[in-house]
């Protein structure tokens, strides 16, 4: 069972800014990702679905990474998504991510085309090859349509530099039998079970929700290892009305954030409509006022 924190505990699925005409704004990303660390985040996640990664290109999402390793310098990390349904485009952009500067790598099972579980093996398997960066496997079949099955992943774990995986798969049973079982730092990518997930040995948490609030979601993972669990299911469960709201109510978590956070979405994603935003800002304003 793992005890490390490849990444550091509480990571951001960050945003992706862009300006009204639908340009890559660096000096945005800058800004949002400096105050990010200020506020509590160990590391980054850069150009992934939050990222809007399907609409970035090449240029673009190792721009993000340069950008974000000038703001906010060595000591946070960033994990650059690099994931894509083409193993080769994959080690691509893994090895251009290893360039511009990122600590480590996050892979999403080849989606729509549902590889068996030895392709799924190989597909990690290679882009771990291509570069010299740690990897952190992401686990989201709702999304992908294909899961990293437990027993794959404990094949999985026995490559020097596969050490985590953001989980999304919805079993608490099969990602708690993984970490019992491997050094593998397992990460929640849903809102409702970084607590959970991180009780049973969980490394942390990569939140979108932490675009906006992420001085609260922190707070949780923080009141626990104190060793008071009675004020991390109390924080908790302060964070779930703006976490269903963003993550679990029809609109993607990057629309609802860029809601909150006034920045633009590129198409296919159309911006969240008045009636949304208002519930939104009511759902973050009692939780900042809850927690002051």
């Amino acid at each position: 069972m793992s005890t490390e924190r490849p990444f550091g505990r509480a990571l951001c699925a960050m945003i992706t800014p862009f300006t009204a005409s639908g340009e890559l704004d660096l000096d945005a990303t800058r800004v949002h990702a400096a105050h990010l660390v200020a506020e509590g985040c160990d590391g980054l996640v850069l150009n992934g679905t939050t990222g809007e990664s399907p609409t970035t290109s090449d240029a673009e999402k190792a721009a993000l990474i340069e950008a974000v390793r000038a703001a906010v310098g060595p000591g946070p990390s960033i994990v650059a998504g690099v994931g894509t349904s083409d193993t080769r485009h994959t080690a691509e952009l893994a090895r251009q991510a290893e360039k511009a500067g990122a600590d480590g790598l996050l892979v999403v099972t080849p989606y729509y085309s549902r590889p068996p579980q030895a392709a799924v093996e190989a597909h990690f398997l290679k882009v771990a090859e291509a570069t010299e960066l740690p990897v952190m496997l992401y686990d989201i079949p709702g999304r992908t349509g294909t899961r990293i099955e437990p027993a794959t992943m404990l094949r999985l774990a026995a490559h020097p530099r596969i050490v985590a995986v953001k989980d999304c798969a919805y079993d608490l049973l099969g990602s708690s039998k993984v970490i019992a079982r491997t050094s593998l730092a397992y990460y929640s990518g849903c809102e409702e079970l970084n607590l959970p997930l991180y009780a049973v040995g969980g490394a942390g948490f990569v939140s979108t929700v932490a675009n906006v609030a992420p001085r609260q979601m922190r707070a949780v993972l923080d009141a626990f290892d104190r060793g008071d669990t009675g004020e991390a299911a109390r924080l908790n469960a302060l964070t779930l009305p703006l976490a269903e709201l963003m993550m679990a109510a029809g609109l993607p978590g990057t629309v609802t954030a860029k809601a909150l956070l006034g920045d633009y979405v590129r198409e296919p994603l159309q911006p969240a409509d008045l009636e949304t935003v208002d519930g939104l800002r009511a759902a973050y304003e009692d939780l900042v006022q809850s927690n002051t």
